[in-house]
């Protein structure tokens, strides 16, 4: 791939990660267990998981904003550092938004086919909850498209170098 073309990806994965990152962000602010509870009664194990999730979520994806802009901000621009986070962008935030540690939620990926989301919550859920997941979805779906190249390309440049 080409300077520019992992140039622009850097700076469209660091555009939506900060989106992402503050729309995670504010939910968490904003949210508590009881008041996902007085939304909708659950499980609060479940729900204290889901929160613990996102904020690992919101972790990784500040991590990832980060080490985008050190990318962007180096002169002259090093596309090995760049494709070495994106890799890393890769797997810490889009694989884990898609397949989550704890399985709290999951994707189905037939709901592809009928344009609807595909992230399912394993258990009843807030409203609130689903309509982030839902309005994340897209950034990390686009994410997923332009860089799952990655998983497969960085590996073999790392054997081919040894």
């Amino acid at each position: 791939m080409g300077n520019t073309i992992v140039l622009n990806q850097t700076k469209q994965v660091e555009q939506l990660l900060s989106r992402i990152v503050e729309q995670i962000t504010r939910y968490l602010n904003e949210t508590t267990i009881e008041r996902m509870q007085a939304e909708c009664a659950g499980d609060r194990h479940y729900y204290e998981g889901v929160l613990s999730d996102l904020r690992r979520l919101a972790v990784y994806g500040e991590e990832g904003i980060d080490a985008c802009r050190i990318v962007l901000q180096e002169e002259p621009f090093r596309k090995a550092a760049a494709e070495q986070a994106l890799y890393k962008i890769y797997h810490s935030c889009v694989a884990e938004f898609f397949t989550p540690k704890r399985d709290l939620w999951y994707e189905d990926s037939r709901s592809a086919y009928t344009g609807r989301h595909s992230i399912k919550l394993r258990q009843p859920a807030p409203p609130s909850l689903q309509q982030l997941l839902h309005a994340i979805e897209a950034d990390f779906q686009t994410m997923r498209e332009e860089l799952e190249f990655y998983e497969t390309d960085y590996r073999t440049k790392m054997i081919q170098s040894q």
